[in-house]
């Protein structure tokens, strides 16, 4: 799973991993992420580094976006979504109700993969529906859907 490392104790900029793009696949998520807004979750996009890490992310503790990322685990046939603005997004089940588990959200049946991960910190004040609707017309303007969810 791609993953934000940390914000440096010292407020350094947040590590981002950089996943092994094709070339279409690189230049859709270029085009995502210069599309990113400047807040997103009610906080403030912060610095990031690498440089050419495909993501973005938001306040501290940081909301973190990918573009690019794996298939989330547990994902597969017949998987549960929440449709938002007309796109689905995959959350794990485990993490669904749980508020006191950081929070996975993968616009899993698009390529390349956008992945949120929310800490535990933003949950309960609907804050994940608000970044999936912020986030929904990227997905469907720079990405790919491959498939639909099960509803």
């Amino acid at each position: 799973m791609a993953a934000a490392l940390v914000l440096s104790a010292c407020g350094g900029p947040v590590e981002l991993d950089v996943p092994d793009l094709s070339g279409a696949d690189a230049a859709a998520c270029a085009d995502l992420v210069d599309a990113l807004p400047a807040e997103l979750a009610d906080e403030e996009r912060v610095e990031t580094e690498p440089d050419d890490a495909p993501g973005a992310a938001y306040g501290d503790p940081p909301v973190v976006v990918t573009c690019g990322a794996d298939e989330p685990e547990g994902f597969g046939r017949g998987a549960q979504c929440e449709l938002v603005n007309d796109v689905p997004w995959y959350i794990p089940a485990e993490q669904y109700d749980d508020l006191g588990l950081d929070l996975v959200i993968t616009a899993a049946w698009h390529r390349p993969r956008l992945e949120v991960e929310m800490p535990a910190d933003y949950r309960g004040l609907g804050a994940e529906a608000g970044v999936m609707a912020v986030l929904s017309g990227l997905v469907e303007e720079h990405l790919t859907e491959v498939a639909t969810c099960d509803l």
